[in-house]
């Protein structure tokens, strides 16, 4: 057993393991860490924990100190100086007139490094302005570009249901998300409908998932050829939650009729399929699953 805390440095981002040595450290409390990046300060969300040495990717860093007033000072006079690099970085984008959008400016706690996060639908040639940036800030500069997900997670916002989003308010990281998901869950596959402001698919199409998953695994699906306690016919309508069917008696033209699942039995099951749609409509909903 390892005792470890966890210590994260964004609103609803990665959890990382450090060592506490033999501080006593509280949920909420402000850390400094040494990282890949370099010197950083970050919040306890897991207090000091025994945990399993599997769980541990090695070697464990122990922590460098509780954060002091005068580190806290340091971590205000950064954030200052990123909202002036996020000014001084638009301009330097608009004289060289690249095609990109900046969307956050990070600097690391030992002011070793200048992050800037941008997006951009194509391949950047930034390195006129990493130069640029370089004269003026006199530190290491580095550019990542990000996809529109990461872009949502940084500036947040509130999504279609009234919340804000869940990738800025609690997922510390994506989920990967399908049309499966949301055929298989009943949904419109109208693109507006199931995407969120990002244009991908929404993250809730995971949340249940499961539970759907394990609905279809006991429940027939449309096109499914059934046996009912009065027939032999096709499933027409299907109601998962309900456990419902409508089932059409073959070669017949009465109305469909309605049945509990546990009273019929599946002789050819359906499939979920995705050739009722054209081309073009394929191509847009699958656009939807990209970060």
């Amino acid at each position: 057993m390892t005792e470890i805390i966890g210590v994260r440095f964004k609103s609803a981002g990665k959890v990382y393991y450090f060592s506490p040595g033999n501080a006593k450290l509280d949920i909420g409390s402000l850390v400094i860490v040494e990282t890949a990046r370099g010197v950083e300060c970050g919040e306890v969300v897991i207090a000091n924990k025994m945990i399993d040495d599997e769980q541990v990717t090695a070697p464990l860093k122990p922590i460098i100190r509780k954060t002091t007033p005068q580190d806290m000072k340091v971590l205000e006079q950064n954030k200052v100086k990123e909202e002036n690099a996020f000014k001084i970085c638009q301009e330097k984008i608009l004289n060289h007139k690249l095609d990109m959008k900046l969307v956050d400016v990070e600097c690391t706690f030992d002011n070793n490094k200048l992050l800037f996060y941008f997006t951009a639908e194509t391949r950047v040639d930034f390195r006129e302005l990493v130069k640029d940036l370089a004269s003026v800030f006199r530190t290491r500069i580095e550019l990542r570009q990000i996809g529109v997900r990461d872009e949502s997670k940084i500036l947040g916002g509130l999504g279609i249901c009234g919340r804000e989003f869940c990738c800025k308010g609690f997922l510390g990281e994506f989920q990967p998300v399908s049309i499966k998901m949301a055929k298989e869950q009943g949904l419109s596959l109208n693109p507006t409908k199931i995407s969120g402001t990002c244009g991908r698919l929404m993250c809730c199409l995971k949340y249940e998932q499961d539970s759907y998953e394990y609905l279809w695994q006991n429940t027939p699906r449309v096109g499914a050829y059934v046996k009912t306690p009065d027939f032999k016919g096709y499933v027409e309508e299907v109601d998962l939650l309900a456990g419902k069917l409508k089932v059409k008696q073959e070669k017949s033209e009465d109305p469909p009729v309605t049945y509990n699942k546990e009273d019929v039995t599946v002789i050819k099951d359906g499939k979920v399929r995705f050739d009722k749609l054209d081309k073009e409509e394929l191509k847009a909903l699958k656009g939807l699953e990209g970060e």
